[in-house]
């Protein structure tokens, strides 16, 4: 099912980066995200309510600047 709150996203396993793409277009990565919450995110639902309650403010992040 299409979010309505998270436009697109991928986990870099190797780095356990999970990047996020909002419909507002903001970005931002997640550090340390273990495989089994990405995996889970991803087979989720409901990816806005999973993100709010097993991503958002668990794991450190940092916002990436806005494409032009």
């Amino acid at each position: 099912m299409p979010s309505t709150v998270i436009r697109f996203f991928r986990y870099d396993a190797e780095r356990r980066e999970l990047l996020v793409v909002f419909v507002t277009s903001r970005r931002y990565i997640y550090e340390d995200v273990p495989p089994d919450v990405a995996e889970a995110f991803g087979k989720a639902f409901s990816k806005g309510q999973f993100f709010n309650h097993e991503i958002r403010d668990r794991y450190r992040y940092r916002e990436l600047e806005q494409l032009a």
